[in-house]
């Protein structure tokens, strides 16, 4: 076993690294990406410094142990930008607007067109035509007060 570790030279590391980030292009996970970066960096460190085997173990466990925290950072970093705040969640992002009624609300229930579709409201009667606010969305349906 000694000598397999022996031999473990700086073309081992950067095929070790490539295999690993290869195990994340199949099983994605964003956790093998950072051994095999951490493996890389070993190969290419033991290319400029002449190392033992014991060494390039050592600096491997430590390359990976720092990329851990870092990807940990990164992605809480990361989490609260949402490029589309409401995507999938179409209702939501009408809440506040003011619409043309289609339909009269009528016994509490009517239609607005928006865009090119048609949404059921439910609010006080009011004649088509009166301009009403969204003031709820409850799944495909718009809760809305008179302008």
């Amino acid at each position: 076993m000694t000598s397999l570790f022996a031999a473990l030279g700086s073309w081992n590391w950067l095929i070790l690294g490539l295999a690993l980030i290869g195990v994340e292009v199949l099983a994605p996970g964003v956790f093998m990406l950072w051994l095999g970066l951490a493996a890389l960096l070993v190969g290419l460190v033991s290319f400029a410094v002449g190392m033992s085997w014991q060494t390039q173990v050592l600096l491997f466990a430590i390359f990976a142990a720092v990329a851990a925290p870092i990807w940990r950072a990164l992605a809480r970093r990361d989490k609260g930008k949402a490029a589309s705040p409401f995507l999938n969640r179409r209702a939501d992002a009408l809440v506040g607007r003011v619409f043309t009624l289609e339909k009269p609300i009528q016994d509490g229930s009517g239609t607005v067109r928006i865009d090119d579709t048609v949404w059921r409201v439910n609010g006080p009667d009011v004649p088509a035509g009166s301009r009403v606010r969204v003031v709820r969305a409850d799944g495909a349906t718009l809760t809305v007060a008179a302008e």
